[in-house]
């Protein structure tokens, strides 16, 4: 509209390149400072923001704009004033300043929702990961003191039937625990160092109950090198003993092997006498673990036969 020679616009203001260029840059630069003094955290304006001191944080914006102003309308009449009026200049950049202020304000407030969205999701995954280490070491206490308690009693009745062999029974004894404090700190565990514990464990099981009790282990070598939560395996060993009859007649067999890329745990059922309703404790715990170490659920299958437990597997 500038360079038509008869128009209303160019009886106040001729077209330059220069003062254009002058211009465009001065806004961008007034631009670029008003989002660097107000997002940068280590900067007063975004200081009082974040202080929640919003009257000296709008007084201190505003009185910077004007000063924008005022200094660019100075400096561009100084270097083209010759064909323009000082109002005519004056207005021309409170209307661009304040449209470019509105415009910068939107973008501001922008990132600064962004900010807070990645700053709640970090905090809500900070959150999640001192819940799940707090419910982990709550689910793991549990398991030691269990384990324990079944091993003392046990180590006292062979004491009085077999003392040499309760020699033997506290080797392996030690040998489990020493393991399980070596592994303290680790929640998932290789599958082969399971096995390793669960074999300590069963000759804890065949020392007390002899021929009535079998362990069967057929695990392929590619799936020892998987991974499951630690004393998984151990866990369920304790559930078979538990919840069976085991006699030389009818011996309790156990057998680990592997189905679907899962590792199974299943034994056949050999009711207890007089036994009353299993509370589910441990087989709850070890589904807890797993849903929080893993994401998944272990899957229990129950017939008239067979008692089944199925175990998610973790590749390394």
């Amino acid at each position: 509209m500038a360079l038509r020679e008869n128009g209303i616009i160019a009886r106040y203001w001729q077209f330059n390149i220069l003062e254009y260029g002058f211009q465009f840059l001065y806004n961008y630069f007034f631009c670029i400072t008003l989002f660097f003094l107000n997002l940068s955290e280590s900067k007063s304006l975004a200081g009082y923001r974040q202080n929640r001191k919003l009257s000296k944080y709008y007084f201190l914006n505003g009185i910077m704009i004007l000063l924008f102003i005022a200094l660019g309308t100075f400096i561009q009449y100084y270097l083209f004033g010759e064909a323009h009026k000082k109002g005519i200049l004056f207005r021309g950049y409170v209307a661009r300043f304040v449209l470019s202020t509105i415009m910068v304000a939107i973008f501001i407030h922008i990132v600064l929702l962004i900010r807070e969205s990645k700053r709640k999701d970090r905090l809500n995954a900070e959150l999640k990961a001192s819940n799940l280490e707090s419910q982990l070491a709550v689910l793991q206490s549990q398991l030691d003191p269990h384990f324990l308690f079944n091993s003392l009693s046990s180590l006292s009745g062979i004491i009085r039937e077999n003392p040499p062999l309760a020699q033997t029974y506290v080797l392996h004894l030690s040998k489990i625990f020493r393991n399980n404090i070596s592994t303290l700190k680790a929640d998932l565990v290789s599958v082969a160092d399971e096995l390793n514990i669960a074999i300590s464990y069963s000759y804890l099981i065949k020392m007390r109950l002899e021929d009535a009790y079998e362990l069967y282990i057929n695990v392929e070598d590619e799936v020892r090198n998987t991974e499951i939560p630690h004393l998984a395996l151990q866990t369920l060993l304790e559930n078979t003993t538990k919840h069976n009859m085991a006699t030389r007649k009818n011996p309790l067999r156990v057998r680990i092997y592997t189905e679907d890329k899962m590792l199974v745990v299943s034994n056949n059922i050999l009711p207890l006498k007089l036994a009353g309703e299993s509370t589910g404790t441990g087989l709850a715990n070890l589904n807890g673990r797993y849903l929080l170490l893993m994401d998944k659920s272990i899957e229990i299958i129950r017939t008239d036969q067979l008692f089944t437990v199925k175990l998610p597997l973790a590749t390394t």
